[in-house]
């Protein structure tokens, strides 16, 4: 797996980013070690967690981050793991609330570096937004904990574009530093953004792709494979079409990953994810993966690169 630098950083990241979600929990402790592994034996780097993660399970909170933060002292390894986990989630039980004031921020961050046992976030993510809380503020505080050597580069999650860049203008005028990359729910699958129960969730649309065409900002986009969608697909499910993923635009988007993948002689899972490492701006795809077996079909499809041809015909 190659690694490239995230633009405006000095992070050197692998092409896809491990996504940590059910690292602890869906996933046990021993096969997480295995996982992420072999993810770092395969040539990546780059693990995304968060600190609510599994917290709507009844079982240790923040069992991601204190999973990774386990492995990480146990192999001593933590010189080889650029780290970015997310803080600022309102509270489950009112995800109405939002959570960003500086305190908020900097209690988050605090409980997630003892989780993951290290001193310093490679790069950490705002879980969501806080329209109502000028972006300026937000810049400040996440300053400051750059400055105090307890970040070094964060980013946004669930952020629309118009705040993006009211971050990215204020941190201009101020000489400060601002977001170096997105995170958005994105794959190559049709999605129904009215069908997703947390309307917080931020899906990438035209304003967005435009700002990341303007300034180069990098997205490493969730769901990237749209919960095995495709994949499921090619081995004869049908969608059901309840969710975020409409079943007949998906069936009809299917069918022409199907066509693309037999003349290239690719796997779904490498037109899937070739489609959002293909382009015109750093895309690096976060893949959540189970299993060992589901671990490697990514990797192996992380090199792929679609034609703009062929990422039109398959949005058309």
């Amino acid at each position: 797996m190659k690694q490239i630098v995230l633009p405006g950083t000095d992070l050197e990241v692998s092409s896809l980013c491990l996504g940590a979600g059910p690292i602890g929990s869906a996933v046990d402790q021993g096969e997480s070690y295995r996982l992420l592994d072999a993810f770092l034996d395969h040539g990546g780097n780059f693990v995304d967690s968060a600190l609510v993660y599994a917290n709507w399970l009844p079982i240790e909170k923040s069992i991601s981050e204190k999973t990774i933060g386990r492995w990480m002292k146990l192999r001593g390894n933590r010189g080889r793991v650029v780290v970015g986990t997310k803080g600022a989630h309102p509270d489950l039980a009112a995800m109405h609330v939002s959570r960003l004031s500086p305190g908020e921020i900097v209690g988050d961050l605090e409980a997630s570096l003892r989780h993951l046992q290290t001193d310093r976030i490679d790069l950490y993510w705002l879980h969501r937004d806080d329209p109502h809380r000028p972006a300026g503020e937000i810049v400040e505080t996440l300053n400051g904990q750059v400055i105090a050597g307890k970040v070094r580069w964060f980013g946004c999650s669930n952020w629309r574009a118009p705040r993006i860049r009211e971050a990215q203008a204020y941190a201009a005028g101020h000489g400060l530093r601002s977001f170096v990359a997105d995170q958005m729910m994105w794959s190559a699958a049709v999605i129904d953004h009215q069908a997703i129960a947390d309307q917080t969730i931020v899906v990438m649309d035209d304003p967005l792709r435009q700002l990341h065409r303007e300034t180069g900002l990098a997205a490493v986009p969730y769901t990237s494979q749209a919960g095995g969608l495709f994949q499921k697909m090619s081995v004869g499910a049908q969608p059901d079409g309840r969710g975020a993923y409409p079943a007949g635009a998906n069936q009809e988007r299917y069918e022409r990953i199907r066509r693309l993948a037999l003349d290239r002689g690719l796997s779904v899972s490498q037109v899937v994810l070739g489609y959002l490492q293909s382009q015109p701006f750093v895309t690096i795809p976060i893949v959540g993966c189970r299993t060992l077996e589901q671990l490697l079909d990514s990797v192996i499809a992380c090199d792929v690169k679609l034609t703009p041809a062929e990422i039109a015909d398959l949005e058309a």
